[in-house]
């Protein structure tokens, strides 16, 4: 199933999302259809309210930009009920894009060391330190977990000067190469 994200403007990108167990149901195709979405739309990571769904599952495959940045190398992880722990309070500056905010990029400041908890798709637990780059990928993934958007972290100025075309995805003036769910229109 071709799974559509949920652009800029969903109300479902604002909600905090729920754990789950190994009742789920069909959480196993929903994972596939997830891997399937995020690559399909050329992503490294993809949340659960990113396609619609408030629940804390996230997918991240980290490898294609490992070659910049070595701590992603082959660096594929399914994320349920993650857990995230700042270890450094020092920040580093940095582009990132999101599959939710299609044609654009904005600096975002973002811690360097995590550490993270999580159940992998066996329900196996996980508990793992993150740095660099990895470490920002799945701040940004968990984000989305607590309806956050990486344009929350921007300063007030930058987000006014991007306010036109948050607007365009608002209205549904942008288009993707990827299947996408805009904001319900007001009435």
């Amino acid at each position: 199933m071709k799974l559509p994200v949920y652009l800029y403007g969903h109300p479902v990108l604002r909600r905090e999302s729920e754990p789950i167990d190994k009742t789920y149901p069909e959480l196993s195709k929903l994972i596939d259809d997830m891997w399937a979405c995020m690559y399909e739309s050329e992503g490294v990571g993809l949340a659960a309210p990113q396609i619609g769904r408030n629940i804390k599952l996230i997918v991240i495959d980290a490898s294609p930009v490992g070659d910049d940045f070595p701590e992603c190398a082959g660096r594929k992880l399914t994320l349920i009920n993650p857990e995230l722990e700042v270890l450094d309070g020092e920040r580093e500056v940095r582009s990132e894009g999101c599959l939710s905010l299609p044609g654009l990029s904005e600096n975002v400041p973002r811690v360097e060391h995590i550490r993270l908890r999580w159940l992998d798709e066996n329900f196996e637990p996980h508990e793992e330190e993150m740095s660099g780059f990895l470490a920002r990928i799945v701040q940004h993934e968990y984000d989305h977990l607590i309806g956050k958007l990486y344009i929350d972290h921007i300063s007030p100025i930058r987000k006014q000067l991007i306010k036109g075309k948050l607007n365009n995805i608002i209205s549904g003036k942008t288009r993707c190469n990827y299947p996408v769910k805009y904001a319900p229109k007001k009435k």
